[in-house]
């Protein structure tokens, strides 16, 4: 009998075993990428709420914490499983909608240089709802794989309280909040003013954030924090100094697409926060802070905008940094990616880069985020800090297929100086000789002629053009052109311009975003001492100043012409001061430095 019932139990026991197995899902990799679960993709199945974590400021005046606004949605297995993952946060101030496009919301440029704009309009923000969900975005992305997706209001626009800054210090500690609650350091709670608390049981503690342009500011901001549990970022198109993007080298310089932007009408722009605290924030912040720091008359760099420049925050930073941006991004220019990741590099933080040829945003393919956030969220080890450090985009290639190099700028490249020969009011020439005793060129500004139309005239005095010979072979620039110059005005101020050109002039309306502008400069002339001290230039008196053109890593087909292109007013980023400025250039102090792979032997071939 005992031996029958020994048997029947042990024919039975497959069956209770698989009675008692758990349906536990988990996260699965693959070639070191976190792969899709079918247990996770079921968004009906998704726990999404909404709560407010408490920061250490407050910025609204009501003498209580700010809390910010956030969301979750999460695996149900979070739940009844008891699994716990790592968190992909997005953050923005964008999520409850912006100002309404009206005229007079710009600055007005139509003035002179060193003149104060007449007074512009304060747009309001009507905020769209109570949105309980703030957004959708990344999720169908990331949940599948194995994460929980978390967003938030930045301070001061829709349910999140405080009061916008712009890139106040604010800004980085909000996120920072956000990270701390996740890792049981900070209080949530289910009310914007109750008590009751709720805590993030279902995270690691592992955070990865990413988001693009002002979305992906905030990444960086968080991640100069320094605080724990931030373990990855990927910026996409990020600003990194609003100075940078309001100003070039001392000149006063709109986004492109934006002319007439500057610090306080972004503010306007996305102050969508509670009605009842827009006044004191619009006395505290706009019309204080911002208006007594943001100074539209010298354009220097002051304490204002150096505490609106990340870079100058990073010393606490440890984050794994993953850097998107475009090279024809004219709205946030490139360099604002390029100088964090050379600091974050030269910190010995893990880093990567991805350019691709076109204009503002575009993300890092999904194999280069996805093994980024495997490796720093999930701890998969799948050698993705030796990975190569960069990768760019071709011209003729689709932003998915981007080229692996060893670092950016290319190691191979070396700067090559290139002097100017006269004749530009037609056309000089660009080359390697250097003439002396070529005397002076001079060009008239009109801004009302853009940049494009200066650049394909046969002759004008409203520019200068110098241009190479045709390319016998393709060129490749990769890294940060400069240019020095040796300029006088016949004005006490002066707008300059520096556009770097393929040429000859792709006017066919499908022409691709790289076939004509290279790259471009902007540049005051009263700064060149440097960019925290400007002083009015004396008629006649000629200024030497070098800076920085946009960076680059371009191919120049065969055929084509390097032109340098000098002018005063840009009709789409300066402002406009009426037509007749005169400046002249020294044509044997001013050179153009390009960063070419295989440098001047390279560049002698291809100009032979």
């Amino acid at each position: 009998m005992k031996k029958n019932l020994f048997l029947f139990i042990l024919l039975l026991s497959p069956f209770f075993l698989i009675l008692g197995q758990t349906s536990t899902a988990t996260p699965i990799f693959k070639d070191g990428e976190a792969q899709i679960v079918e247990a996770f993709s079921n968004p009906s199945s998704w726990l999404r709420h909404d709560l407010f974590v408490e920061t250490e400021f407050d910025t609204d005046g009501d003498g209580k914490l700010d809390r910010m606004h956030v969301s979750v949605t999460r695996p149900e297995q979070t739940e009844s499983e008891g699994l716990k993952l790592p968190i992909i946060y997005v953050s923005s101030p964008y999520f409850a909608g912006v100002a309404p496009n009206i005229e007079g919301l710009f600055w007005d440029v139509n003035h002179e240089l060193g003149e104060m704009p007449k007074p512009r309009v304060h747009a309001e923000v009507t905020r769209r709802g109570e949105r309980p969900i703030i957004s959708n975005s990344h999720i169908k992305k990331w949940v599948p794989r194995g994460y929980i997706v978390v967003h938030s209001s930045s301070p001061g626009t829709g349910l999140s309280q405080g009061s916008p800054t712009v890139g106040g210090d604010n800004e980085s500690l909000a996120p920072k909040a956000v990270i701390d609650w996740l890792n049981g350091r900070a209080k949530g709670y289910t009310e914007p003013y109750g008590s009751e608390t709720i805590e993030a049981y279902w995270s690691t503690g592992k955070v990865g954030m990413t988001g693009t342009s002002y979305n992906g500011t905030i990444p960086l901001a968080a991640a100069t924090t320094g605080v724990d549990g931030l373990e990855a970022i990927i910026p996409i198109a990020p600003n990194t100094s609003y100075y940078h993007y309001y100003r070039s080298n001392g000149l006063v310089r709109s986004p492109g697409g934006y002319l007439g932007e500057d610090i306080d009408v972004l503010y306007d722009f996305i102050h969508s926060g509670a009605e009842d605290k827009r006044p004191y924030n619009n006395k505290t912040v706009r019309d204080t802070e911002m208006k007594n720091g943001m100074d539209r008359i010298t354009g220097d760099y002051n304490d204002f905008w150096a505490g609106r420049d990340y870079l100058n925050d990073m010393k606490p930073m440890k984050a794994a940094l993953l850097m998107s941006h475009g090279f024809n991004d004219w709205n946030v220019m490139p360099e604002h990616s390029y100088r964090i990741y050379k600091a974050a590099k030269e910190k010995g933080l893990s880093v990567q880069t991805y350019y691709h040829q076109n204009g503002h945003g575009g993300p890092p393919p999904i194999t280069l985020m996805n093994r980024w956030f495997t490796r720093y969220l999930h701890g998969i080890e799948n050698g993705v800090e030796k990975d190569p450090k960069s990768w760019i985009v071709r011209e003729n290639d689709t932003q998915s297929n981007p080229t692996s190099y060893p670092d950016f700028p290319n190691p191979e490249a070396d700067f090559v100086q290139l002097n100017l020969t006269k004749g530009g009011n037609s056309s000089g020439i660009l080359n390697f000789d250097k003439k002396n005793a070529q005397g002076n060129e001079t060009l008239i500004d009109n801004y009302t002629i853009a940049g494009e139309d200066l650049a394909q005239l046969a002759s004008s005095e409203n520019r200068l053009l110098y241009v190479s010979p045709k390319l016998k072979q393709e060129l490749h620039i990769s890294g940060v052109p400069k240019i020095t110059v040796n300029i006088s005005s016949n004005k006490p101020a002066a707008n300059l311009s520096v556009w770097l050109v393929s040429l000859p002039w792709n006017e066919d309306s499908k022409a691709k975003i790289t076939d004509n502008i290279i790259t471009r400069g902007w540049a005051d002339l009263q700064n060149y001492k440097s960019l925290t001290e400007s002083e009015p230039l004396k008629p006649g008196e000629f200024y030497q100043m070098t800076f920085e053109l946009m960076p680059d890593d371009q191919i120049i087909p065969l055929g084509q012409q390097i032109g340098l292109l000098v002018f005063s007013s840009d009709k789409e980023f300066t402002l406009h001061p009426e037509p007749g400025t005169e400046l002249t250039l020294d044509l044997d102090k001013t050179h153009l430095e390009l960063p070419i792979i295989g440098g001047k032997e390279k560049l002698q071939m291809a100009f032979q």
